[in-house]
Protein backbone atom coordinates (compact mmCIF):
# COMPACT_ATOMS: atom_id res chain seq x y z
CA UNK A 1 0.00 0.00 0.00
CA UNK A 2 2.77 2.32 0.89
CA UNK A 3 4.48 1.64 -2.30
CA UNK A 4 1.16 2.74 -4.23
CA UNK A 5 0.59 5.90 -2.33
CA UNK A 6 4.51 6.62 -3.20
CA UNK A 7 3.77 6.24 -7.11
CA UNK A 8 0.65 8.78 -6.94
CA UNK A 9 2.67 11.28 -4.86
CA UNK A 10 5.51 10.83 -7.50
CA UNK A 11 3.09 10.95 -10.61
CA UNK A 12 1.20 14.26 -9.11
CA UNK A 13 3.92 16.52 -9.92
CA UNK A 14 4.45 14.77 -13.39
CA UNK A 15 1.17 16.09 -14.27
CA UNK A 16 1.64 19.51 -12.81
CA UNK A 17 4.88 19.91 -14.78
CA UNK A 18 2.50 18.44 -17.89
CA UNK A 19 0.02 20.59 -17.12
CA UNK A 20 2.20 23.57 -16.99
CA UNK A 21 3.82 23.04 -20.58
CA UNK A 22 0.66 22.87 -21.91
CA UNK A 23 0.46 26.34 -21.42
CA UNK A 24 4.23 27.64 -21.93
CA UNK A 25 2.54 30.17 -25.00
CA UNK A 26 1.41 32.14 -22.13
CA UNK A 27 4.32 33.39 -21.22
CA UNK A 28 3.30 37.23 -21.05
CA UNK A 29 0.58 36.58 -19.13
CA UNK A 30 1.97 37.64 -15.61
CA UNK A 31 4.16 40.28 -17.10
CA UNK A 32 2.27 41.76 -20.19
CA UNK A 33 2.96 45.17 -19.42
CA UNK A 34 6.23 45.13 -18.02
CA UNK A 35 4.57 45.15 -14.33
CA UNK A 36 3.81 43.23 -11.93
CA UNK A 37 0.76 42.93 -9.47
CA UNK A 38 -2.61 41.32 -7.73
CA UNK A 39 -4.41 39.73 -10.53
CA UNK A 40 -8.27 37.72 -10.82
CA UNK A 41 -6.69 34.55 -11.10
CA UNK A 42 -7.97 33.34 -8.27
CA UNK A 43 -11.22 32.19 -9.45
CA UNK A 44 -11.00 31.33 -13.33
CA UNK A 45 -14.83 31.00 -13.48
CA UNK A 46 -15.94 34.04 -14.11
CA UNK A 47 -17.23 36.66 -16.61
CA UNK A 48 -14.68 39.38 -17.67
CA UNK A 49 -17.58 41.55 -17.67
CA UNK A 50 -17.55 44.31 -15.28
CA UNK A 51 -21.22 44.28 -14.77
CA UNK A 52 -21.54 40.54 -14.34
CA UNK A 53 -18.51 40.56 -11.88
CA UNK A 54 -20.46 40.71 -8.58
CA UNK A 55 -22.74 38.26 -9.88
CA UNK A 56 -20.72 35.38 -11.10
CA UNK A 57 -17.73 35.28 -8.96
CA UNK A 58 -18.32 31.85 -8.70
CA UNK A 59 -20.14 30.83 -11.72
CA UNK A 60 -21.06 27.44 -10.70
CA UNK A 61 -24.60 26.88 -10.31
CA UNK A 62 -24.88 25.84 -6.81
CA UNK A 63 -25.33 28.92 -5.01
CA UNK A 64 -23.81 27.87 -2.27
CA UNK A 65 -24.98 24.17 -2.53
CA UNK A 66 -28.69 23.78 -3.46
CA UNK A 67 -29.69 20.74 -4.26
CA UNK A 68 -32.20 20.88 -7.65
CA UNK A 69 -35.71 21.05 -6.85
CA UNK A 70 -37.76 18.05 -5.93
CA UNK A 71 -39.70 16.51 -9.52
CA UNK A 72 -42.96 17.70 -9.70
CA UNK A 73 -45.67 14.92 -9.72
CA UNK A 74 -46.11 13.31 -12.73
CA UNK A 75 -42.61 14.31 -14.22
CA UNK A 76 -40.65 11.49 -15.78
CA UNK A 77 -38.84 9.23 -13.81
CA UNK A 78 -34.72 9.00 -14.04
CA UNK A 79 -35.18 5.80 -16.53
CA UNK A 80 -37.65 7.58 -18.78
CA UNK A 81 -34.94 10.57 -18.69
CA UNK A 82 -32.20 8.47 -19.99
CA UNK A 83 -34.20 7.02 -22.54
CA UNK A 84 -35.53 10.93 -23.77
CA UNK A 85 -31.88 11.19 -23.38
CA UNK A 86 -31.08 8.96 -25.70
CA UNK A 87 -33.32 9.22 -28.19
CA UNK A 88 -31.78 13.09 -28.72
CA UNK A 89 -28.39 11.48 -29.19
CA UNK A 90 -26.89 11.93 -25.76
CA UNK A 91 -25.05 9.36 -24.50
CA UNK A 92 -22.63 8.30 -21.22
CA UNK A 93 -20.69 6.43 -23.29
CA UNK A 94 -17.68 8.66 -24.39
CA UNK A 95 -14.94 8.31 -27.36
CA UNK A 96 -11.60 9.58 -27.75
CA UNK A 97 -11.28 12.33 -30.74
CA UNK A 98 -8.17 14.04 -31.84
CA UNK A 99 -7.96 18.04 -31.35
CA UNK A 100 -8.39 20.46 -34.37
CA UNK A 101 -5.95 20.31 -36.45
CA UNK A 102 -4.22 23.70 -36.38
CA UNK A 103 -0.86 24.64 -38.58
CA UNK A 104 -0.18 27.95 -38.50
CA UNK A 105 1.81 30.40 -36.87
CA UNK A 106 0.68 32.80 -34.87
CA UNK A 107 1.80 36.17 -34.19
CA UNK A 108 2.81 39.38 -36.03
CA UNK A 109 3.03 39.28 -39.92
CA UNK A 110 5.67 41.96 -39.80
CA UNK A 111 9.03 42.18 -39.06
CA UNK A 112 9.93 45.69 -37.40
CA UNK A 113 12.95 46.64 -36.89
CA UNK A 114 15.42 46.78 -33.73
CA UNK A 115 14.76 50.62 -33.77
CA UNK A 116 11.28 51.14 -34.62
CA UNK A 117 9.73 53.85 -32.27
CA UNK A 118 6.27 53.83 -30.58
CA UNK A 119 5.25 55.61 -33.07
CA UNK A 120 5.66 53.00 -35.53
CA UNK A 121 3.78 50.46 -33.87
CA UNK A 122 1.08 52.62 -33.25
CA UNK A 123 0.83 53.61 -36.98
CA UNK A 124 0.33 49.93 -38.01
CA UNK A 125 -2.97 50.86 -37.09
CA UNK A 126 -4.12 54.42 -37.02
CA UNK A 127 -1.68 55.42 -40.44
CA UNK A 128 -1.50 58.92 -41.73
CA UNK A 129 -3.89 58.36 -44.30
CA UNK A 130 -6.24 57.73 -41.31
CA UNK A 131 -5.25 61.04 -39.94
CA UNK A 132 -5.20 63.04 -42.75
CA UNK A 133 -8.92 62.05 -43.25
CA UNK A 134 -9.63 63.13 -39.84
CA UNK A 135 -7.82 66.47 -40.69
CA UNK A 136 -10.03 66.98 -43.78
CA UNK A 137 -13.45 66.00 -41.95
CA UNK A 138 -12.83 68.63 -39.14
CA UNK A 139 -11.93 71.00 -41.48
CA UNK A 140 -14.80 70.11 -43.41
CA UNK A 141 -17.31 69.76 -40.46
CA UNK A 142 -16.19 73.43 -39.03
CA UNK A 143 -16.28 74.95 -42.41
CA UNK A 144 -20.22 73.95 -41.99
CA UNK A 145 -20.77 74.38 -38.60
CA UNK A 146 -19.91 77.68 -39.00
CA UNK A 147 -21.82 78.44 -42.08
CA UNK A 148 -25.07 77.66 -40.47
CA UNK A 149 -24.31 79.28 -37.10
CA UNK A 150 -21.77 81.91 -37.68
CA UNK A 151 -18.44 82.66 -38.29
CA UNK A 152 -15.42 81.84 -35.77
CA UNK A 153 -13.02 84.10 -35.88
CA UNK A 154 -10.54 81.78 -33.52
CA UNK A 155 -11.15 79.27 -35.84
CA UNK A 156 -7.77 78.49 -38.84
CA UNK A 157 -7.99 75.10 -40.59
CA UNK A 158 -6.21 71.46 -38.39
CA UNK A 159 -3.14 70.21 -40.41
CA UNK A 160 -2.02 66.52 -39.52
CA UNK A 161 0.70 68.06 -37.11
CA UNK A 162 -1.97 69.44 -35.16
CA UNK A 163 -4.05 66.44 -35.20
CA UNK A 164 -1.00 64.12 -34.22
CA UNK A 165 -0.68 66.38 -31.40
CA UNK A 166 -4.76 66.40 -30.20
CA UNK A 167 -4.57 62.50 -30.19
CA UNK A 168 -1.46 62.63 -28.23
CA UNK A 169 -2.88 64.91 -25.89
CA UNK A 170 -5.77 62.46 -25.31
CA UNK A 171 -3.85 59.35 -25.39
CA UNK A 172 -1.55 60.88 -22.27
CA UNK A 173 -4.69 60.77 -20.36
CA UNK A 174 -4.48 56.90 -20.07
CA UNK A 175 -1.00 57.23 -18.69
CA UNK A 176 -1.73 59.68 -15.94
CA UNK A 177 -5.47 58.56 -15.47
CA UNK A 178 -6.68 62.26 -15.18
CA UNK A 179 -9.97 62.21 -16.76
CA UNK A 180 -9.65 65.91 -17.69
CA UNK A 181 -7.06 66.08 -20.57
CA UNK A 182 -7.37 70.25 -19.98
CA UNK A 183 -5.54 69.32 -16.46
CA UNK A 184 -2.31 69.56 -18.49
CA UNK A 185 -2.67 73.35 -19.08
CA UNK A 186 -4.21 73.47 -15.52
CA UNK A 187 -0.73 74.29 -13.35
CA UNK A 188 -2.24 71.57 -10.81
CA UNK A 189 -1.50 68.14 -9.61
CA UNK A 190 -1.67 66.76 -13.68
CA UNK A 191 -0.10 69.62 -15.65
CA UNK A 192 2.67 69.49 -17.79
CA UNK A 193 4.48 71.91 -18.99
CA UNK A 194 6.67 70.20 -21.54
CA UNK A 195 3.60 68.96 -23.56
CA UNK A 196 1.52 71.93 -22.78
CA UNK A 197 4.09 74.23 -24.76
CA UNK A 198 3.60 72.61 -27.94
CA UNK A 199 -0.57 73.74 -28.76
CA UNK A 200 -2.58 76.66 -26.65
CA UNK A 201 -5.43 75.09 -24.14
CA UNK A 202 -7.41 77.92 -26.51
CA UNK A 203 -6.45 75.67 -29.88
CA UNK A 204 -6.82 72.20 -28.08
CA UNK A 205 -10.34 73.34 -27.16
CA UNK A 206 -11.50 74.46 -30.72
CA UNK A 207 -9.80 71.50 -32.28
CA UNK A 208 -11.76 69.14 -29.48
CA UNK A 209 -15.07 70.69 -30.71
CA UNK A 210 -15.03 70.38 -34.25
CA UNK A 211 -13.20 66.98 -34.59
CA UNK A 212 -15.26 64.92 -36.54
CA UNK A 213 -13.74 61.48 -38.50
CA UNK A 214 -17.67 61.45 -40.80
CA UNK A 215 -18.54 65.06 -40.67
CA UNK A 216 -21.79 64.51 -42.79
CA UNK A 217 -24.51 61.12 -42.92
CA UNK A 218 -24.94 60.02 -46.62
CA UNK A 219 -28.01 59.04 -47.62
CA UNK A 220 -27.62 55.26 -47.78
CA UNK A 221 -26.55 55.49 -43.92
CA UNK A 222 -28.62 54.07 -41.40
CA UNK A 223 -26.16 53.05 -38.81
CA UNK A 224 -25.90 54.59 -35.69
CA UNK A 225 -22.30 54.41 -35.45
CA UNK A 226 -21.63 56.39 -38.80
CA UNK A 227 -19.94 58.79 -37.46
CA UNK A 228 -17.08 56.42 -36.65
CA UNK A 229 -17.23 53.52 -38.54
CA UNK A 230 -15.62 53.98 -41.15
CA UNK A 231 -12.60 54.10 -38.60
CA UNK A 232 -13.52 51.05 -36.89
CA UNK A 233 -13.45 49.11 -40.52
CA UNK A 234 -9.91 50.67 -40.95
CA UNK A 235 -8.41 49.57 -37.43
CA UNK A 236 -10.05 45.80 -38.48
CA UNK A 237 -8.13 45.50 -41.56
CA UNK A 238 -5.19 46.72 -40.08
CA UNK A 239 -5.61 44.15 -36.86
CA UNK A 240 -6.09 41.36 -39.54
CA UNK A 241 -3.36 42.43 -41.54
CA UNK A 242 -0.99 42.86 -39.01
CA UNK A 243 -1.23 39.95 -36.51
CA UNK A 244 -2.22 36.26 -37.14
CA UNK A 245 -3.72 35.15 -33.65
CA UNK A 246 -2.72 31.74 -32.04
CA UNK A 247 -5.47 28.77 -32.36
CA UNK A 248 -7.05 29.36 -28.83
CA UNK A 249 -9.25 32.65 -28.27
CA UNK A 250 -11.68 34.12 -25.97
CA UNK A 251 -14.99 36.26 -26.66
CA UNK A 252 -15.72 38.73 -24.14
CA UNK A 253 -16.53 42.06 -23.02
CA UNK A 254 -13.46 44.01 -22.04
CA UNK A 255 -13.38 45.76 -18.73
CA UNK A 256 -14.41 49.93 -20.60
CA UNK A 257 -16.47 50.91 -17.23
CA UNK A 258 -15.45 54.33 -15.33
CA UNK A 259 -12.11 54.61 -14.15
CA UNK A 260 -12.63 53.80 -10.23
CA UNK A 261 -10.38 56.60 -8.59
CA UNK A 262 -12.96 59.61 -10.32
CA UNK A 263 -15.44 57.09 -8.90
CA UNK A 264 -14.57 57.38 -5.63
CA UNK A 265 -13.38 61.03 -5.67
CA UNK A 266 -15.85 62.56 -7.91
CA UNK A 267 -19.12 64.53 -5.76
CA UNK A 268 -22.69 62.76 -6.14
CA UNK A 269 -23.58 65.93 -8.22
CA UNK A 270 -20.66 65.23 -10.98
CA UNK A 271 -22.12 61.02 -11.38
CA UNK A 272 -25.49 62.56 -11.80
CA UNK A 273 -24.25 64.22 -14.15
CA UNK A 274 -22.40 61.56 -16.36
CA UNK A 275 -24.62 59.78 -19.01
CA UNK A 276 -24.73 55.91 -18.58
CA UNK A 277 -23.01 54.12 -21.84
CA UNK A 278 -25.30 53.50 -24.65
CA UNK A 279 -23.21 50.81 -26.18
CA UNK A 280 -21.58 47.41 -25.33
CA UNK A 281 -18.18 46.51 -26.78
CA UNK A 282 -17.35 43.00 -27.30
CA UNK A 283 -14.10 41.62 -28.34
CA UNK A 284 -12.10 38.17 -30.13
CA UNK A 285 -8.52 38.03 -27.88
CA UNK A 286 -6.10 36.08 -28.93
CA UNK A 287 -5.55 34.19 -25.33
CA UNK A 288 -1.79 33.45 -25.95
CA UNK A 289 -0.70 37.25 -26.12
CA UNK A 290 -4.33 39.48 -25.34
CA UNK A 291 -4.03 40.66 -28.79
CA UNK A 292 -7.77 42.23 -29.76
CA UNK A 293 -8.38 40.57 -32.85
CA UNK A 294 -11.74 41.90 -33.83
CA UNK A 295 -14.02 44.61 -32.15
CA UNK A 296 -17.98 44.51 -32.03
CA UNK A 297 -20.15 47.28 -31.01
CA UNK A 298 -23.35 46.68 -30.19
CA UNK A 299 -25.87 50.28 -29.40
CA UNK A 300 -27.96 49.06 -26.94
CA UNK A 301 -31.25 51.49 -28.03
CA UNK A 302 -30.11 51.06 -31.41
CA UNK A 303 -32.97 50.37 -33.68
CA UNK A 304 -33.19 47.31 -36.60
CA UNK A 305 -31.71 43.83 -36.41
CA UNK A 306 -28.83 45.04 -34.06
CA UNK A 307 -31.08 46.75 -31.46
CA UNK A 308 -32.84 45.35 -28.70
CA UNK A 309 -35.72 46.01 -30.18
CA UNK A 310 -35.41 43.27 -32.22
CA UNK A 311 -33.65 40.80 -29.63
CA UNK A 312 -35.36 40.51 -26.35
CA UNK A 313 -33.20 38.26 -24.74
CA UNK A 314 -29.28 38.21 -23.57
CA UNK A 315 -29.02 34.74 -24.55
CA UNK A 316 -29.95 35.56 -28.39
CA UNK A 317 -28.16 38.89 -28.43
CA UNK A 318 -25.06 37.17 -27.04
CA UNK A 319 -25.30 34.14 -30.10
CA UNK A 320 -25.98 37.24 -32.54
CA UNK A 321 -22.71 38.99 -31.17
CA UNK A 322 -20.43 35.65 -31.33
CA UNK A 323 -22.03 34.84 -35.00
CA UNK A 324 -20.33 38.44 -35.84
CA UNK A 325 -17.58 38.28 -33.91
CA UNK A 326 -16.79 34.89 -35.91
CA UNK A 327 -17.45 35.73 -38.99
CA UNK A 328 -14.11 35.92 -40.37
CA UNK A 329 -12.66 32.77 -38.40
CA UNK A 330 -14.42 30.27 -40.40
CA UNK A 331 -12.11 27.43 -41.54
CA UNK A 332 -9.25 27.81 -39.72
CA UNK A 333 -10.11 25.21 -37.07
CA UNK A 334 -9.77 27.83 -34.00
CA UNK A 335 -11.01 27.15 -30.68
CA UNK A 336 -12.87 29.60 -29.25
CA UNK A 337 -13.95 30.28 -25.47
CA UNK A 338 -16.76 31.44 -24.02
CA UNK A 339 -18.76 32.82 -20.92
CA UNK A 340 -22.21 31.43 -19.66
CA UNK A 341 -24.22 34.25 -21.29
CA UNK A 342 -22.74 33.04 -24.72
CA UNK A 343 -22.42 29.24 -24.51
CA UNK A 344 -25.26 26.98 -26.23
CA UNK A 345 -25.76 24.29 -28.39
CA UNK A 346 -27.23 25.90 -31.38
CA UNK A 347 -24.33 28.13 -31.13
CA UNK A 348 -21.31 25.92 -30.73
CA UNK A 349 -23.43 23.29 -33.86
CA UNK A 350 -23.79 26.45 -36.11
CA UNK A 351 -19.97 27.13 -35.76
CA UNK A 352 -18.85 23.44 -36.04
CA UNK A 353 -20.16 23.60 -38.91
CA UNK A 354 -17.87 26.54 -40.44
CA UNK A 355 -14.87 24.52 -38.56
CA UNK A 356 -14.82 26.98 -35.84
CA UNK A 357 -14.61 24.97 -32.18
CA UNK A 358 -15.36 26.24 -29.24
CA UNK A 359 -15.21 25.03 -25.10
CA UNK A 360 -17.59 27.61 -23.01
CA UNK A 361 -18.87 27.37 -19.48
CA UNK A 362 -22.61 26.61 -18.65
CA UNK A 363 -25.07 28.03 -16.24
CA UNK A 364 -28.56 27.31 -15.74
CA UNK A 365 -29.60 30.91 -15.10
CA UNK A 366 -27.53 32.98 -18.10
CA UNK A 367 -27.00 29.94 -20.99
CA UNK A 368 -29.92 28.93 -23.79
CA UNK A 369 -29.87 25.18 -22.77
CA UNK A 370 -32.25 24.41 -25.47
CA UNK A 371 -31.15 20.81 -26.07
CA UNK A 372 -29.24 19.49 -23.43
CA UNK A 373 -29.48 16.69 -20.94
CA UNK A 374 -31.86 17.68 -17.93
CA UNK A 375 -30.15 15.26 -16.13
CA UNK A 376 -27.10 17.04 -16.21
CA UNK A 377 -28.21 20.24 -15.37
CA UNK A 378 -29.37 19.14 -12.08
CA UNK A 379 -27.67 19.04 -8.81
CA UNK A 380 -27.49 15.73 -7.20
CA UNK A 381 -28.55 16.08 -3.56
CA UNK A 382 -24.85 14.98 -2.01
CA UNK A 383 -22.47 16.35 -3.46
CA UNK A 384 -19.62 14.60 -5.20
CA UNK A 385 -16.13 14.63 -4.27
CA UNK A 386 -13.82 17.36 -4.79
CA UNK A 387 -12.47 16.84 -8.72
CA UNK A 388 -15.49 14.38 -10.21
CA UNK A 389 -17.16 14.52 -12.95
CA UNK A 390 -19.92 13.50 -15.20
CA UNK A 391 -19.75 13.51 -19.15
CA UNK A 392 -22.82 12.63 -21.70
CA UNK A 393 -21.37 13.02 -25.09
CA UNK A 394 -23.65 13.75 -28.57
CA UNK A 395 -21.35 13.41 -31.52
CA UNK A 396 -18.85 15.41 -31.13
CA UNK A 397 -20.18 17.80 -28.08
CA UNK A 398 -19.36 17.05 -25.00
CA UNK A 399 -21.43 18.23 -21.59
CA UNK A 400 -19.08 18.47 -18.62
CA UNK A 401 -20.05 18.47 -14.78
CA UNK A 402 -17.61 19.07 -12.26
CA UNK A 403 -17.16 19.78 -9.03
CA UNK A 404 -14.61 21.33 -7.52
CA UNK A 405 -16.77 23.47 -4.00
CA UNK A 406 -19.49 23.69 -6.92
CA UNK A 407 -20.84 22.24 -9.96
CA UNK A 408 -19.49 23.75 -12.85
CA UNK A 409 -20.73 22.81 -16.09
CA UNK A 410 -18.72 23.16 -19.53
CA UNK A 411 -20.10 22.44 -23.32
CA UNK A 412 -17.08 21.47 -26.05
CA UNK A 413 -16.53 20.12 -29.03
CA UNK A 414 -12.47 21.04 -29.27
CA UNK A 415 -11.45 18.54 -26.46
CA UNK A 416 -11.54 15.09 -26.16
CA UNK A 417 -13.85 13.82 -23.19
CA UNK A 418 -11.47 10.94 -21.74
CA UNK A 419 -8.69 13.16 -21.66
CA UNK A 420 -7.46 14.21 -18.56
CA UNK A 421 -6.13 17.51 -16.51
CA UNK A 422 -5.66 19.37 -13.65
CA UNK A 423 -6.44 22.52 -12.44
CA UNK A 424 -3.18 24.30 -10.92
CA UNK A 425 -3.31 25.43 -7.04
CA UNK A 426 -0.52 26.93 -5.85
CA UNK A 427 -1.35 25.56 -1.93
CA UNK A 428 -3.06 22.36 -3.02
CA UNK A 429 -1.16 21.18 -5.56
CA UNK A 430 -3.88 19.93 -8.25
CA UNK A 431 -7.00 18.86 -8.85
CA UNK A 432 -8.23 16.65 -11.10
CA UNK A 433 -10.46 17.52 -14.08
CA UNK A 434 -11.28 16.63 -17.78
CA UNK A 435 -9.01 18.87 -20.61
CA UNK A 436 -11.61 20.56 -21.49
CA UNK A 437 -11.96 22.16 -17.83
CA UNK A 438 -8.27 22.78 -17.62
CA UNK A 439 -7.69 24.56 -20.82
CA UNK A 440 -10.88 27.14 -20.20
CA UNK A 441 -9.45 27.42 -16.46
CA UNK A 442 -5.71 28.57 -18.52
CA UNK A 443 -7.27 30.63 -21.21
CA UNK A 444 -9.70 32.34 -18.98
CA UNK A 445 -7.46 33.42 -16.28
CA UNK A 446 -5.07 34.75 -18.78
CA UNK A 447 -7.69 36.85 -20.31
CA UNK A 448 -8.55 38.07 -16.82
CA UNK A 449 -5.30 38.75 -15.45
CA UNK A 450 -4.65 40.58 -18.94
CA UNK A 451 -8.12 43.08 -18.01
CA UNK A 452 -7.13 43.81 -14.94
CA UNK A 453 -3.71 45.85 -16.30
CA UNK A 454 -5.12 46.46 -19.58
CA UNK A 455 -8.22 48.71 -18.42
CA UNK A 456 -5.70 50.47 -16.36
CA UNK A 457 -4.74 51.91 -20.06
CA UNK A 458 -7.47 53.56 -21.60
CA UNK A 459 -7.78 57.02 -22.13
CA UNK A 460 -9.76 58.46 -19.80
CA UNK A 461 -11.53 61.19 -21.62
CA UNK A 462 -15.63 60.79 -21.35
CA UNK A 463 -17.17 62.84 -23.80
CA UNK A 464 -21.01 62.66 -23.93
CA UNK A 465 -21.57 61.67 -27.95
CA UNK A 466 -21.68 57.89 -28.33
CA UNK A 467 -19.44 57.91 -31.42
CA UNK A 468 -16.61 59.91 -29.51
CA UNK A 469 -16.97 57.15 -26.52
CA UNK A 470 -16.20 54.53 -29.31
CA UNK A 471 -13.79 56.07 -31.10
CA UNK A 472 -11.43 56.99 -27.80
CA UNK A 473 -12.18 52.92 -26.87
CA UNK A 474 -10.81 52.15 -30.10
CA UNK A 475 -7.77 53.99 -29.76
CA UNK A 476 -6.98 52.37 -26.62
CA UNK A 477 -7.64 49.43 -28.06
CA UNK A 478 -4.86 49.72 -31.16
CA UNK A 479 -2.48 51.53 -28.39
CA UNK A 480 -2.91 48.22 -26.21
CA UNK A 481 -2.03 46.02 -29.65
CA UNK A 482 0.91 48.06 -30.79
CA UNK A 483 2.25 47.37 -27.31
CA UNK A 484 1.76 43.52 -27.71
CA UNK A 485 3.97 43.47 -30.96
CA UNK A 486 6.55 45.51 -29.58
CA UNK A 487 6.68 43.64 -26.64
CA UNK A 488 7.05 40.56 -29.09
CA UNK A 489 9.52 42.55 -31.65
CA UNK A 490 13.37 42.53 -31.74
CA UNK A 491 12.76 46.51 -30.57
CA UNK A 492 11.41 45.51 -27.22
CA UNK A 493 15.19 43.89 -26.50
CA UNK A 494 16.78 47.10 -27.74
CA UNK A 495 14.34 49.03 -25.10
CA UNK A 496 12.32 46.83 -22.71
CA UNK A 497 9.47 49.94 -21.86
CA UNK A 498 6.79 48.73 -19.59
CA UNK A 499 3.45 49.98 -21.00
CA UNK A 500 3.15 52.92 -19.40
CA UNK A 501 6.47 54.23 -20.64
CA UNK A 502 5.89 53.01 -24.17
CA UNK A 503 2.63 54.96 -23.80
CA UNK A 504 4.64 57.82 -22.51
CA UNK A 505 6.91 57.68 -25.66
CA UNK A 506 4.33 57.24 -28.08
CA UNK A 507 3.06 60.83 -26.55
CA UNK A 508 5.69 62.37 -27.38
CA UNK A 509 6.75 61.26 -31.02
CA UNK A 510 2.74 62.30 -31.28
CA UNK A 511 3.56 65.71 -30.01
CA UNK A 512 7.48 65.73 -31.41
CA UNK A 513 9.01 65.96 -28.79
CA UNK A 514 10.86 62.75 -29.71
CA UNK A 515 12.49 61.62 -32.30
CA UNK A 516 10.62 59.05 -34.62
CA UNK A 517 12.50 56.16 -36.03
CA UNK A 518 14.41 57.17 -39.68
CA UNK A 519 11.05 54.88 -41.07
CA UNK A 520 9.03 58.05 -40.93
Amino acid sequence: MAEGGGGARRRAPALLEAARARYESLHISDDVFGESGPDSSGNPFYSTSAASRSSSAASSDDEHERPGPPPPPGAPDAQESDEDEASAGWSATLRDRPPPRFEDTGGPTRKMPPGASAMDFFQLFVPDNVLKNMVVQTNMYAKKFQERFGSDGAWAEVTLTEMKAFLGYMISTSISHCESVLSIWSGGFYSNRSLALVMSQARFEKILKYFHVVAFRSSQTTHGLYKVQPFLDSLQNSFDSAFRPSQTQVLHEPLIDEDPVFIATCTERELRKRKKRKFSLWVRQCSSTGFIIQIYVHLKDGGGPDGLDALKNKPQLHSAVARSLCRNAAGKNYIIFTGPSITSLTLFEELEKQEIYCCGLLSSRKSDCTGLPLSMLTNPATPPARGQHRIKMKGNMSLICWYNKGHFRFLTNAYSPVQQGVIIRRKSGGIPCPLAVEAFAAHLSYICRYDDKYSKYFISHKPNKTWQQVFWFAVSIAVNNAYILYKMSDAYHVKRYSRAQFGERLVRELLGLEEASPTH
